[in-house]
């Protein structure tokens, strides 16, 4: 498949048949096939609410096969044509996400082995063993039926593959396909792997493939290299699974574009990897709104997950696949959102670049898990609730949108955020044992720079920096093959590189870089040596000084020895007083900033600040809580102003005439605009 990150913007709306935006999400008729009046009413409060598409299918198979090789597509074939007729597109699911209980019964190899080496019982869902070839056999007869009989429905607009993919399964038949990964991984030499894992510790070496066991509760833990290799199995297997399904898809239904719902940063997967497979990038949304943390972060979270999922198809639009209209059942406590937040919430993954909202789910299960899980119809069925008009607002606000389907982001600045470094951290032994807050300090350097009005993508550390004129790497503890030479020719060329402590420590194997942190040749980018890396206990704080401030730091200080860059700032306690803590090395036309210690977010906007000036680059410092995105098409570009505070803002100087996309108005540049608590405006420009 193409690599997206050298795709040229075109500009496409994601659905042209659709001829905007689509507003819809989950609805299940095959739980309400005894309610005839009840699939009536739904489609006339679609209509109402402003929805032109549904999910479909997504746990069906028991309704679509209640027995095996019996099949009723007949509700089915009914539900579609009477969405289609009333102007509701439908993104059709294939099933594999939940199993029947004829096939757990008959079949038992299905069902996934637990690391406790137990298999499961019938029941839960994400639950298969992906290297099944009875279950691989199952879901290629139910989606080559499926593809058949919908895939040229003009009705039907997308392929949305199982739900949620996530898990590892321990059963032979996958203890038997991670050794023969491996052995192809390692060139089927087992020294190599054994050099590769460094398993002379603790007399771990490996005689066979055949001796290695994936990392069960009762088995090793200690060997990071098998802990690595295991999560990245667990994406190829996954991967594997998703192209059997997507083949009798394409075989049949070839002009349909296929996608699969993504997770909060899930860490199971890498899903990097798994967007390879897919034509079109979803996720499920679902922020802790009105938490006990401050609005403005709980939104700049959100909006991280909204860049990185973008960002694996530059270029194109994203799919929000899931959101709550009120709030979930599944949470330690499932709060409401307040009214006019849903709209706001809306709005900023339009912004960040989806041209879809849909929701899970749109009409409330009678019993099981879900039955309280917010829906835009509950339990009463009415359209007077304050949930179904707040949904509809949002219908009203996506139709008056319509014109930016198809529009996208186009960032000067990014975030390294890669999973395989991810799960190498995670890993470590030093440091913190719990936590070492790589999410945590990701979304802090993502928040910073969107405080000085930057989106910035979010993008692996394998993928292209082309077209960033700054990138940042917060925790880039493993450097994978030919990426120090990517950042050599980016900074070279004229970037400006951010890096912290915890950089370059580790290569694609977990080994240690061997004559000084960081390795493979990032030193000679940052002017830098990490000699030590000290971890406080909480509570504790050191402080640094940049520019003639005092900032507070925690967690993490990193002990440096200069290799040619200028101090910029130093700690101010403890034994390291006075030593480096904030240094830039000038690299040909760029700069490397190196930040060694968990400073507070002020420095960080501090330090941005300066670096954004010189790259004329976002704002001056922004209110807590103002978003501001862009989403550009070529000859139009839009800014949306958003407010996630609980006062009112006074958004900046409007840098050139444009039209208020909500009410039609002309607003003149420099423009003074207050927005209100959850309020947004959107603009439209010429370029």
């Amino acid at each position: 498949m193409e690599n997206p990150s050298s795709r040229s913007h075109t500009y496409t709306p994601l659905f042209p048949q659709v001829n905007g935006l689509l507003h819809g999400g989950d609805y299940n008729p095959d739980q309400w096939l005894d309610r005839p009046d009840i699939l009536e009413k739904d489609v006339e409060l679609m209509k109402k609410a402003g929805i032109n598409s549904a999910s479909l299918g997504i746990f069906a198979w028991s309704a679509l096969e209640p027995e095996e090789g019996t099949y009723h597509f007949e509700w089915m074939d009914q539900v579609i044509e009477r969405l289609y007729q009333n102007g509701v597109y439908t993104i059709l699911a294939t099933p594999s996400g939940a199993r029947p209980a004829w096939m757990d019964e008959k079949y038992p190899e299905v069902r996934r082995v637990l690391p406790n080496g137990k298999r499961n019982l019938h029941g839960g869902r994400h639950n298969h063993c992906p290297s099944s070839p009875i279950y691989r056999q199952k879901v290629r007869e139910m989606n080559t039926r499926l593809a058949k009989r919908y895939g040229e429905h003009p009705g039907v607009i997308l392929w949305h593959l199982s739900n949620e993919y996530s898990g590892a399964c321990y059963c032979d038949l996958c203890r038997k396909k991670f050794q023969d990964w491996l052995r192809e991984r390692y060139h089927n030499n087992i020294q190599e792997l054994n050099h590769a894992w460094w398993t002379g510790f603790w007399s771990h070496t490996y005689n066979s493939f055949e001796q290695v066991d994936p990392p069960m509760d009762q088995g090793e833990h200690s060997v990071l290299g098998l802990l690595l290799d295991w999560r990245r199995f667990t994406t190829n297997n996954t991967a594997e699974f998703i192209r059997n399904e997507i083949e009798p898809l394409q075989q049949f239904a070839p002009s349909l574009p296929v996608t699969t719902n993504f997770m909060w940063l899930f860490g199971g997967l890498d899903y990097n990897q798994i967007a390879k497979e897919l034509d079109i990038i979803s996720w499920d949304a679902y922020p802790r709104w009105h938490n006990e943390q401050p609005l403005y972060e709980v939104a700049s979270e959100t909006a991280f997950n909204h860049s990185l999922m973008r960002s694996m198809k530059r270029g194109q639009p994203f799919m929000l696949m899931e959101s709550t209209p009120s709030q979930v059942n599944w949470m330690p406590y499932n709060k409401l959102k307040r009214p006019g937040l849903h709209q706001l919430s809306c709005l900023q993954a339009v912004a960040s670049g989806s041209d879809t909202v849909l929701y899970f789910q749109f009409r409330m299960g009678r019993g099981s898990f879900e039955q309280f899980h917010g829906a835009v119809v509950n339990h009463t069925g009415r359209d007077d609730t304050r949930v179904f008009q707040e949904v509809s607002e949002v219908g009203n606000l996506m139709k008056s949108l319509s014109d930016i389907a198809g529009s996208v982001p186009t960032p000067k600045t990014a975030v390294i955020y890669d999973w395989e470094n991810r799960w190498a951290i995670e890993d470590m032994a030093g440091a913190a044992k719990q936590d070492k807050k790589y999410n945590e300090t990701c979304i802090q350097h993502f928040r910073t720079m969107l405080r000085l009005g930057e989106d910035p993508d979010v993008i692996s550390s394998t993928e292209s920096f082309e077209g960033y004129d700054l990138i940042a790497a917060p925790m880039l503890y493993m450097l994978k093959p030919g990426v120090v030479q990517r950042l050599k020719e980016f900074v070279s060329n004229g970037g400006a590189l951010i890096t912290t402590w915890l950089t370059g420590y580790v290569d694609e194997n977990t080994l240690a870089f061997l004559g000084g942190f960081p390795g493979d040749g990032l030193m000679e980018i940052t002017g830098v040596e990490a000699a030590e890396l000290d971890t406080l206990y909480p509570g504790q704080q050191n402080s640094v000084r940049w520019n003639g401030k005092k900032y507070h730091a925690a967690e993490f200080c990193e002990l440096l020895s200069m290799r040619g860059a200028k101090t910029a700032g130093c700690y101010l306690e403890d034994f390291y007083e006075g030593e480096p803590a904030i240094t830039v090395h000038p690299f040909g036309k760029g700069i490397s900033v190196h930040i060694a210690a968990k400073v507070e977010e002020s420095c960080l906007l501090d330090i941005y600040s300066d670096l954004f000036k010189e790259k004329h680059l976002g704002f001056a410092p922004l209110p807590p809580g103002l978003e501001i995105h862009s989403r550009v098409n070529g000859k139009k570009r839009y800014r949306f102003y958003l407010n996630f505070s609980e006062d009112s803002i006074t958004i900046p100087p409007i840098p050139a005439k444009c039209k208020n996309m909500l009410d039609g108005t002309v607003l003149s540049a420099c423009s003074k605009t207050e927005l209100k608590r959850y309020g947004f405006l959107v603009t439209e420009e010429n370029l």
